[in-house]
């Protein structure tokens, strides 16, 4: 089986990747034998609040070493904003593994962080015409009057006396107000972010909790005419991609979000089949996006 191409991965050129390599990962790309990759590197233009209980741990690399690398970056006020991309520097890369792997497509691209927020700021970036594939994706969600990266919110739910599924709620109700008030971006990002790390009793996280809403969110992206990204960093739910197919939506992309060369393609033989067997297939050349079938 051919694989389909892997839109959604990162470099040495996105903050937190602190083993990309964007060579390593295109030798990787050949050696799985993808028509194309997509480097899509960081653009988050947030400032997260950075709970100074938690910040000794994040200094230690308790929370992994991207959350050591971020306590390096909180300022007084408890909060870190991202390094920009060097835009430059990614583009002299690109072209120097065009040149080392000619038969591998190698696209331009960037995962833009709450577009909706920073609409300026990512159209001025984006008119530049250097960058291919465009992303929307969220990674915040706002608890107590502070902006909280997503995997940092299940640290301070018994605080504000919330359950693990109500920040997925919140994430699925900014992604509504995204895909409706942006039109920047033409594929959605891991709709399934927050099940990443949440916590529960045991087993993946059910999505039927949240039918409605995530219905609602695929809902107002068919309607937008974008794609659907199937995010293969942890699998994700068939219903999901079958909600999809009922709301109308008419495209699927595959993004194994990697950071490090190792991580290209993770996935990406089941999840075809997985979105094949909800009614989608591949189009008719390598390179495009997966298309609804005419008849189920």
């Amino acid at each position: 089986m051919t694989l389909p191409p892997d839109d959604h991965t990162h470099s040495e050129w996105s903050w937190d990747a602190v083993n990309g390599s964007m060579e390593g990962s295109c030798a990787r790309a050949v050696e799985l034998g993808l028509p194309s990759i997509a480097f899509t590197e960081h653009i988050d233009l947030d400032r997260w609040y950075a709970d100074p209980d938690h910040q000794p741990a994040m200094l230690r690399g308790e929370f992994g070493p991207v959350a050591q690398r971020l306590a390096g970056w909180v300022d007084a006020d408890d909060c870190y904003a991202m390094p920009p991309l060097d835009v430059d520097g990614y583009l002299e890369s690109i072209e120097r593994c065009r040149a080392t792997f000619p038969g591998l497509r190698i696209v331009t691209g960037l995962e833009l962080g709450e577009p909706h927020w920073f609409a300026d700021r990512c159209a001025a970036l984006l008119a530049t015409g250097a960058f291919e594939r465009v992303l929307g994706s969220l990674h915040s969600v706002e608890i107590g009057g502070k902006l909280w990266e997503v995997n940092g919110a299940y640290r301070i739910l018994t605080r504000h006396n919330l359950e693990p599924e109500d920040v997925v709620r919140l994430y699925l109700a900014d992604t509504l107000q995204m895909i409706e008030s942006s039109s920047i971006f033409a594929v959605l990002a891991h709709i399934d972010y927050p099940v990443r790390r949440i916590p529960t009793d045991g087993g993946p996280f059910d999505p039927t909790l949240l039918e409605e809403e995530y219905r609602a969110v695929l809902r107002a992206l068919a309607r937008s005419g974008r794609a659907l990204e199937v995010n293969t960093r942890i699998p994700l739910d068939a219903r999901i991609v079958r909600w999809w197919h009922e709301e109308g939506g008419d495209a699927v992309t595959f993004g194994s979000d990697a950071h490090e060369p190792s991580a290209v393609a993770t996935g990406f033989a089941e999840a075809a089949a997985m979105v094949e067997a909800q009614g989608f297939r591949p189009g008719p050349a390598p390179l495009d996006f997966w298309a609804r079938r005419l008849t189920r």
